[in-house]
């Protein structure tokens, strides 16, 4: 969903940390959103419940890996796509705080890296494959990391493409998790909608990105 004004959305206000604004700037030309005033950045919490719930999925990313019952990894997958779902709306509800725009993208990561990597060991998809199904997660790495070393690190706010690839990185968890003879048409289709994602937040970036208050 996407953010509701600059500062109220902010647990998928950057949707798993899409950040392009390092690589489409020309000069200093490339619009964003102003920051808000210092005395209301200023009134921010540190830390809230909602990011309380994104850094949950660290250790369910921990779990994920460590845990052999295929019982056990779909309870986790299901935790943390919950968490993931959940974080957003509580910050809209109970505000929002000066980490949570990091730690919610930084979190996500984390967790699919750790659950992909699970399907890579397992040798069940081609190497391509795997880096197909994280494509979008890498490109928002690096990018993120781009504008972080710049000192301007900056956010598009969420968008329907980036939850079809979330979604679609869940199905291709659970197929793997159920031998599903779906497991690489799945893949390849969480390929093709990232793709898609990386292209759709590209083509917005000039107009909706806004830099991230920390």
């Amino acid at each position: 969903m996407e953010s509701r004004g600059h500062e109220s959305g902010r647990g998928r206000a950057t949707d798993q940390g899409i950040l392009y604004a390092h690589f489409l700037r020309e000069g200093s030309s490339v619009s964003e959103a102003s920051p808000g005033p210092e005395g209301e950045q200023g009134r921010r919490a540190r830390w809230t419940t909602a990011d309380l719930l994104s850094v949950l999925r660290i250790p369910l990313a921990v779990a994920f890996v460590l845990v052999p019952s295929t019982g056990w990894r779909l309870s986790i997958v299901a935790a943390a796509a919950v968490s993931d779902l959940l974080d957003g709306p509580l910050a809209r509800r109970l505000g929002s705080s000066v980490y949570g725009p990091v730690v919610d993208p930084i979190a996500d990561k984390v967790f699919m890296a750790a659950a992909v990597g699970v399907v890579a060991f397992s040798g069940q998809l081609e190497w391509y494959e795997i880096v197909g199904v994280l494509i979008r997660d890498i490109v928002a790495t690096v990018a993120f990391a781009a504008t972080f070393l710049s000192n301007q690190p900056r956010a598009i706010p969420a968008r329907l493409s980036g939850k079809a690839v979330t979604t679609a990185q869940i199905l291709t968890l659970v197929a793997f998790l159920l031998n599903s003879p779906y497991l690489r048409p799945i893949a390849w289709a969480t390929t093709l909608i990232a793709v898609f994602a990386i292209w759709d937040y590209q083509r917005v970036a000039p107009r909706a990105q806004r830099r991230v208050g920390l």
